[in-house]
């Protein structure tokens, strides 16, 4: 799969290269319907923060109507994309990522997710007729990603053995949920094809601000993660599952039991790469601390208490490789 423009330069500096990474065959593959699933997603979210999910109940003839729709948009003549942008936070962003300097070899559309229908959203070209097939896909995109982001939700309240089942995903489907999609189109990076020594960053090494990201890419690889050890490696595609990441707020709510992982992504010198992200967030006004019913008998709380708005403010102000919940800790 191959999208024919190419990003504007926009006289941005290119990241710097790193040396590439060994494959990793060892992240968690969950069955969402295989019993005792609850169990080992715990398990996956205390080792590395990171897992697959199959039998998940999306249709892939959905996942592909996105895509395409994701790739006929990144298509687009340069000018037509940037009548959606710049990204601020929302809108088509190329390049810069936040406005704090961090920088990458991708393309994106970022899309505030309501519980309006994305044709509400601020951004124009969504109104436009022409637009009308690629609104109708987001919209039935992002209520499947809410569904499974649920679903996920309540399976690791079940393995925690907590109640209510629905103490996590009620977060994330409250009508106030401020919860976030993300298309990204990491381009060919010609610089690869010349014989640079090592990779480009496309998108640099971070954590994820929400409960959790629900994550499906093209076979075309990219991703990377940092183990417990700080070891870096590289995450084969799957493009029949799903991949979920813990974000920095279940990390908060479980005191540190569940880690988020830390992760980033590597440009390709031959193919393009388009990845979907949904993220799973809190309303603004939801006051995130350890839960008491997750804490043992004289275990102290990591973090202080604090609303998610404080927590957002807090992320558009720094670095995408800081680490934000030390600003939190207790």
């Amino acid at each position: 799969m191959v999208v024919l423009t190419k990003p504007s330069l926009e006289q941005v500096s290119l990241p710097t290269p790193h040396k590439p990474r060994s494959c990793f065959s060892g992240i968690p593959v969950i069955d969402m319907l295989e019993p005792g699933a609850e169990s080992l997603l715990v398990k996956a979210c205390e080792e590395f923060g990171l897992f697959k999910v199959t039998n998940h109940g999306v249709p892939m003839e959905l996942v592909a109507r996105l895509e395409d729709e994701a790739v006929k948009f990144f298509s687009l003549p340069q000018m037509e994309k940037e009548r959606s942008g710049p990204a601020n936070p929302f809108g088509y962003g190329n390049r810069k990522i936040g406005g704090n300097g961090d920088v990458g070899w991708l393309e994106y559309l970022l899309l505030e997710v309501t519980s309006k229908s994305i044709s509400h959203a601020s951004l124009a070209f969504l109104k436009e007729t022409c637009a009308r097939s690629f609104c109708s896909v987001l919209n039935e995109y992002i209520q499947a990603m809410r569904r499974l982001a649920s679903e996920v939700l309540e399976l690791m309240a079940q393995g925690l053995m907590i109640e209510p089942r629905n103490i996590f995903s009620k977060v994330v489907m409250d009508e106030e949920s401020d919860s976030v999609l993300r298309l990204n189109h990491y381009p060919p990076c010609p610089l690869l094809l010349q014989g640079l020594n090592g990779t480009m960053t496309g998108f640099g090494e971070h954590t994820d601000p929400q409960l959790i990201s629900v994550l499906r890419s093209n076979n075309t690889s990219g991703l990377e993660i940092s183990l417990r050890d700080g070891t870096w490696v590289s995450v084969l595609p799957d493009t029949e599952s799903f991949f979920i990441n813990v974000g920095d707020s279940l990390q908060v709510l479980t005191n540190g039991r569940f880690r988020s992982v830390r992760h980033r992504v590597v440009a390709n010198g031959y193919k393009s790469r388009v990845s979907m992200v949904y993220f799973g967030g809190p309303p603004s006004r939801e006051r995130l601390a350890p839960l008491p019913l997750l804490m043992g008998e004289g275990e102290q709380s990591m973090y202080r208490e604090f609303t998610w708005y404080e927590y957002k403010r807090c992320a558009y102000r720094s670095r995408l490789a800081d680490n934000r919940l030390e600003q939190f800790e207790s």
